[in-house]
């Protein structure tokens, strides 16, 4: 009987992970074969990929693309990552009840989804005059209630005893954090790098509002022009969102270890 049941496990195992990948095997066959071959549902991977990139090239300016998806994506991660740990850092250490109020209302944040906050966004920038301007993409995104959150948690894991012990030794409160705090909190600042880069760079709402300049395009954006238009060329479209996707997918797999040890020490 046990034998039979893990025998019905691994099949139900076996048939997840086939229909989670085949969306990828799907779109890697895509980016290589012609829009023909696809609509007719050719399911092993072709010789057109050279052609598809051609395309793409010439219909999309896919260099300015990937560089302004990873510029914003980078600049965007490493500068929340240094706000969040140190709100999430000083909530916990320096906590009191009109900073628990504050936590409290951030996470009540939280539950309003952005088109909620799209409109008076747009418009408190159109006031500064800052609209089509890369400081007006980032700002939302540098400080959200989610990673200060993650960092608040992951404080409370940190022995308050070492804070002290510096204390003692003289140590400013900046040196602390750098030099105490955050080596230990490697795994959470893994975790969080890969939500904050994979959000930054799959962000199109935002930027598609806010940017209106087609030099400012990204790759969110460059793959919604492909599907534009009276005819879609399928092939370049799996191309452009193949690349799309690539990124997002490296990090997380070069980061899976920290990303999965740092959430349940942030659940902790």
């Amino acid at each position: 009987m046990t034998k039979v049941k893990t025998a019905i496990t691994y099949i139900i195992l076996i048939v997840a992970s086939f229909l989670s990948a085949f969306p990828l095997y799907y779109m890697i066959c895509g980016a290589t074969n012609s829009s023909i071959a696809i609509v007719r549902g050719k399911l092993v991977p072709g010789t057109y990929l050279l052609e598809n990139y051609r395309s793409l090239i010439a219909n999309q300016n896919l260099g300015r693309a990937i560089f302004n998806s990873f510029r914003n994506a980078i600049v965007i991660t490493v500068v929340a990552l240094l706000i969040c740990s140190i709100a999430g850092y000083g909530f916990e250490i320096y906590h009191d009840k009109g900073k628990d109020l504050l936590m409290n209302i951030l996470l009540l944040a939280m539950m309003l989804p952005f088109v909620a906050i799209m409109i008076p966004l747009f418009k408190m920038f159109s006031s500064w005059k800052m609209v089509n301007t890369w400081i007006a993409l980032a700002l939302p995104s540098i400080s959200t209630p989610f990673l200060i959150m993650m960092f608040r948690q992951a404080a409370r894991s940190f022995p308050h005893d070492i804070i002290e012990a510096s204390r003692l030794e003289g140590l400013s409160e900046i040196k602390i954090f750098f030099t105490m705090f955050l080596p230990v909190m490697k795994s959470t600042y893994g975790a969080a790098m890969t939500v904050t880069f994979m959000n930054a760079w799959n962000n199109y709402l935002w930027p598609t509002i806010i940017l209106q300049d087609s030099n400012q395009i990204t790759m969110p954006m460059l793959v919604a022009n492909l599907k534009s238009g009276y005819s879609v060329d399928y092939g370049m479209l799996m191309l452009g969102v193949l690349i799309c996707t690539l990124p997002t997918a490296i990090i997380f797999l070069c980061l899976q270890k920290s990303f999965a040890n740092g959430i349940a020490g942030a659940v902790k």
